[in-house]
């Protein structure tokens, strides 16, 4: 199953973004569905079911150590032409070291885990879409209206007091602009 552990926003965060996108979502971008919006501290891909055990028992020790955090979502960027997000602000050491832990806590499972890059806690709002057919040459909508839009917003602060495993599956219908299911599959609560 394809995995990734998260920090996952509050109803009331959630709440308070969906109100600032409300007004710009359009059909130039695939918008993330709200249900679904996190902040991901590790993307572990493909996890075969023999790991899972184990993957479990270290996450859960990564959350033993970690204490509870401030967060809150804040602004926004972008990556390349290709994505749209939100940030986040607070206790950005405490996150840091939090997806740090996943990541090992991976690793040491067994888990291949792609090439370490600073880590930018993000929550993804929309993606460009891919070319169109019989529309011009496919250039990617401009991303410029929906940065301005967003680059005062400030979402109340939150405590951050669970790590999240979370399954995603890639939609199969083939419908264009159909969005990944997500589903938390363990939990575990920060001690410190």
């Amino acid at each position: 199953m394809r995995l990734f552990a998260a920090v996952l926003p509050p109803d009331a965060a959630v709440a308070e973004l969906t109100a600032a996108v409300h007004t710009l979502r359009d059909d130039r971008l695939t918008w993330t569905a709200p249900a679904g919006w996190h902040v991901t501290l590790a993307f572990m891909g493909e996890v075969r079911d023999d790991v899972l055990p184990e993957l479990h028992a270290r996450l859960e020790r990564a959350a033993h150590r970690t204490a509870p955090f401030a967060l809150r979502l804040h602004g926004c960027g972008h990556f390349g032409d290709r994505a749209l997000w939100t940030g986040a602000a607070g206790e950005l050491d405490a996150v840091r070291l939090l997806a740090d832990r996943a990541d090992a806590a991976a690793r040491r499972a067994g888990i291949p885990m792609e090439q370490h890059r600073r880590y930018t806690p993000h929550l993804t709002l929309a993606r460009t879409r891919g070319p169109r057919h019989g529309h011009g040459h496919g250039a990617p909508t401009p991303l410029r209206p929906y940065l301005e839009a967003l680059a005062d917003f400030e979402g109340t602060s939150w405590q951050v007091d669970t790590l999240s495993l979370v399954r995603s599956s890639l939609p199969v219908s083939g419908v264009p602009g159909e969005q990944p299911r997500y589903e938390t599959v363990r939990a575990w609560p920060l001690v410190g």
